[in-house]
């Protein structure tokens, strides 16, 4: 019988246990079992990881802040997916949630996260999570969960045609390969460096890569492949759309502004974010983030996104509308 521990309250099997995964096959090419005693993600064992207060009552806290010193979005969504799933019982799987962003977070206090049991059904079961700090909701989130159902009304899109992640350069690799210029401005150097600097907890291989310094306009789309740093293992489904949460915010609504990029932006952030879970994945595998903008304006833009297994299956569906603005040239003289 394989050896179990929990994380996050949910059901792990231990590292070469050698359990399967629902829908992952053996371990996909380019993808290597963690070794016996490996430590796992930090994903599962820190940021994911919510304290019990009472019932329907958590307790979460911060491990990676971005510079812009406000709490990660997708840290926010995943640790509310987290609370969510505490309060359905073990033969449902999260299917959707849809959060908004009402208040920036504040990454010197932890967050509560208070979850009422809005419906339970025989198929469909609601929850509905506030994350609250100094008393006061910085996100309202509603995720759904349903039973298991067959049905013969099936059919995704292709997924794209695109080299393996084997292939290519990681976000930090390519960094490193950029402070190689000689020619590099110094402030640009600097920003690269802190961003090298980051403990990030997740990996990113991009597809086609822009040249990081270059303010010419890119059509809005952009692919890359992503994971989560460290082991996550066979587990409930459920830990694997939390994290799959925390990870589809990232780099996420950057999206809108590469057709604009000769304008710097002086404030970013997400509005809201919605998900749809499609089929059984692993979040520490390898998955293809394809991202596109439909529209951007009124100072707003909309992303949508979707994670691809590398079998081709269509895992999860993202869409997200954020608040962008830049500093806008001054206009032309009148005179």
């Amino acid at each position: 019988m394989a050896a179990s521990t929990s994380a996050g309250g949910f059901r792990v099997v231990a590292a070469g246990a050698g359990a399967e995964s629902p829908g992952s096959g053996d371990v996909p090419e380019g993808e290597q079992p963690a070794p016996p005693g490996d430590l796992r993600s930090v994903l599962v064992t820190s940021v994911l990881s919510l304290e019990p207060l009472d019932l329907d009552l958590f307790r979460g806290r911060h491990y990676w802040v971005p510079v812009t010193r406000r709490l990660f979005g997708g840290q926010i969504v995943g640790q509310a997916l987290v609370a969510a799933a505490k309060a359905v019982s073990e033969d449902v799987h999260a299917h959707s949630l849809h959060c908004y962003f009402v208040r920036a977070g504040d990454p010197t206090v932890p967050v509560l996260y208070q979850v009422e049991r809005t419906r339970t059904g025989k198929s469909f079961s609601v929850r509905s999570v506030k994350a609250i700090q100094h008393g006061k909701p910085i996100l309202i989130c509603q995720a759904s969960f349903q039973q298991s159902q067959e049905s013969p009304v099936q059919h995704q899109f292709t997924m794209p045609t695109v080299p393996p992640p084997e292939e290519l350069l990681t976000q930090e690799e390519l960094i490193q390969k950029y402070l190689q210029d000689p020619n590099l401005v110094e402030k640009h150097r600097l920003g690269l460096n802190k961003i090298l600097a980051q403990e990030v907890p997740v990996e990113i291989k991009p597809v086609n890569p822009p040249e990081i310094l270059c303010q010419l306009p890119q059509e809005p789309k952009q692919l890359f492949w992503v994971r989560a740093r460290g082991y996550i293992g066979e587990c409930d489904m459920k830990l694997h759309c939390c994290v799959a949460a925390y990870i589809s915010d990232y780099a996420f609504l950057g999206t809108a502004l590469l057709p604009h990029r000769q304008h710097p932006v002086k404030f970013m952030v997400s509005l809201d974010h919605s998900m749809w879970f499609h089929a059984p994945f692993r979040a520490d595998h390898w998955m293809l983030y394809e991202c596109e903008s439909p529209w951007a304006g009124g100072c707003r833009g909309l992303v949508h996104g979707r994670l691809w297994r590398r079998d081709g299956v269509l895992a999860v569906t993202c869409a997200q509308e954020g608040v962008i603005r830049v500093k806008q040239s001054p206009a032309e003289s009148k005179l």
